[in-house]
């Protein structure tokens, strides 16, 4: 923790920092921590993906803001609900015992318990921009006192068409705040944003760094749901030297998918937010010394992990967010060491793997599940590794006696196979195993889409090919059967298309529904 200190953060942060399990700085923690502390001027960071960053703005914040006044003091602008989340719980998990109150405000979640709130008090506000608009409207969000305003993704919030809403949001802002911008890329969108809000700044930038995704193996299953649970099992007894992560996308399954494993004899340990800080300490203890080799969390509950020479990442759920991605593999792989990225996938999930394989740049194949005689060949040599392990230091010696009086004259063969049964109880045999239908996914497959735009909107087939490419920023489309209708129209794309196609208007709704959605059976082409 001496790196940490030499920053110059306070003793309550640098305990909370080594309750987490971190250990020493990321790069960008190391150059960004310092400068935002001084206080003296903006800062733009750009950095990658899984540098770190939320920490390297969130632990400034954490010692400048003050918990004495109620008013929102620091805006922290995501492009995604999933990233708002992530953000407010990770630096709510570093404030130790600073009375901060922080909240994520984004669209999906209840506003009226987003105003209570508000009305109560919060220091530190994280959103999206569209719902912040909406506070900002009703006035129930005030940001003309802030002294911190900071844009996180800024180049993914800009290619979702935030532009307008970050311009409008910023005009509800006083001029004397500082602004904090980070970014993995800097387009002309961001340097003309840094031009005209942010004065007297300094720039950081981190070099890219590898995600460890050379050195890790990324391999997928396809599994039904309801069969995740024995393909876990089938992994992990394969494998002579289990060591891995196992995550999961909720706190529920979480918990579910640990205490099974520990039903079944595994250990394992669950870690998600609603543990506490003792037993997390605990946990990781546990882990880190491997009296524990099965770590089920979620991605929030795991992020700051310092552990280098995990064997697996096992992606039990597959995360919303293609960066989460990132973030889970690069785990594996570490110092120099190969590792093995494994993601489950069900036949409704296909559509989001490719987006991440997408998005991510990540070669992901697929493989087809161990079978049961495999494992159990697997098994057998791990049972006479350890046999031969325990008579080369002789620590069988002292049951010498007992043996040969089991044996008196009987064949070995048949004594020491009724010993292993006695012993593993059907762990040897198929038939202990439950079966795992295969499943196959058609990865050549279509997309019907709907768009709610039609002739009576001017529109034809070139200008529906037109304005999905302008709105999405795909460069071609494979489009099919394009059915333009009075006052709607479909089109047919594939799955990879249609996955980022309808996640852009899933963001950009005009009233209850997207301008374009998934086609239903009910929507009739005629």
């Amino acid at each position: 923790m001496e790196k940490f200190k030499k920053l110059g953060l306070s003793q309550n942060t640098i305990e909370s920092l080594r309750k987490k399990g971190y250990e020493e700085p990321t790069p960008i923690q190391e150059k960004i921590i310092p400068l935002l502390l001084k206080e003296e001027k903006d800062v733009i960071g750009q950095a990658q993906t899984g540098t770190g960053k939320t920490a390297a703005f969130g632990l400034p914040l954490i010692e400048k803001v003050s918990c004495k006044s109620k008013k929102v003091q620091a805006l922290i602008l995501t492009p995604t609900r999933e990233l708002a989340i992530q953000v407010a719980e990770e630096i709510n998990s570093l404030k130790g015992k600073k009375k901060l109150n922080i909240a994520p405000i984004y669209g999906g979640q209840s506003i009226e318990l987003q105003l209570r709130k508000l009305r109560k008090g919060v220091q530190i506000v994280v959103g999206t921009p569209g719902r912040i608009m909406d506070h900002l409207n009703r006035g129930s969000l005030k940001i003309n006192e802030l002294s911190y305003f900071i844009l996180d993704e800024a180049d993914e919030m800009l290619n979702m068409g935030f532009l307008e809403d970050i311009e409008e949001i910023l005009r509800h802002t006083n001029e004397n705040k500082r602004v904090w911008l980070f970014s993995a890329t800097m387009p002309d969108k961001i340097l003309a944003i840094v031009k005209k809000y942010m004065r007297n700044y300094e720039f950081v930038k981190v070099s890219k760094e590898h995600l460890a995704t050379d050195l890790t193996d990324q391999i997928y299953f396809e599994v039904r749901e309801s069969d995740k649970f024995e393909a876990l099992c089938r992994i992990i007894d394969v494998e002579p030297e289990f060591y891995g992560l196992v995550f999961c996308r909720t706190k529920v399954k979480v918990e579910e998918v640990a205490n099974r494993l520990i039903d079944r004899g595994y250990d394992a340990e669950a870690l998600h937010g609603d543990i506490s800080q003792y037993q997390r300490e605990r946990i990781l203890n546990k882990f880190k010394k491997r009296r524990i080799n099965i770590l089920v969390a979620t991605d929030v509950a795991a992020r700051g992990l310092d552990i280098s020479d995990l064997t697996h990442v096992i992606n039990y759920s597959l995360p919303e967010d293609p960066n989460f991605y990132v973030h889970r593999i690069g785990r594996t792989g570490r110092a120099g060491k190969e590792g093995t990225a494994i993601t489950f996938v069900t036949p409704s999930e296909y559509r989001r793997l490719v987006y991440i394989k997408k998005v991510s740049k990540s070669r992901i194949r697929k493989e087809k599940l161990p079978e049961v005689s495999q494992i159990i060949n697997a098994k057998i040599e791990r049972l006479k590794g350890d046999i031969m392990e325990l008579m080369e230091e002789g620590q069988h010696r002292s049951y010498i006696r007992i043996a040969e009086k089991i044996l008196d004259d009987k064949d070995p063969v048949e004594v020491l196979s009724a010993l292993l049964k006695y012993s593993f109880n059907g762990e040897f045999e198929e038939s202990s195993y439950s079966e795992i239908k295969e499943v196959s996914i058609n990865k050549q497959g279509k997309t019907r889409l709907f768009i709610a735009k039609g002739k009576s909107s001017g529109m034809d087939r070139d200008k529906i090919i037109d304005f999905i490419q302008s709105k999405t920023g795909l460069k071609s489309l494979h489009i099919k059967d394009i059915r333009v209708f009075d006052n709607f129209s479909f089109l047919t794309v594939p799955f990879e298309e249609a996955e980022i196609i309808l996640r852009y208007f899933k963001k950009h709704k005009r009233g209850k529904r997207p301008l374009v959605d998934k086609a239903k059976d009910k929507r009739k082409d005629s």
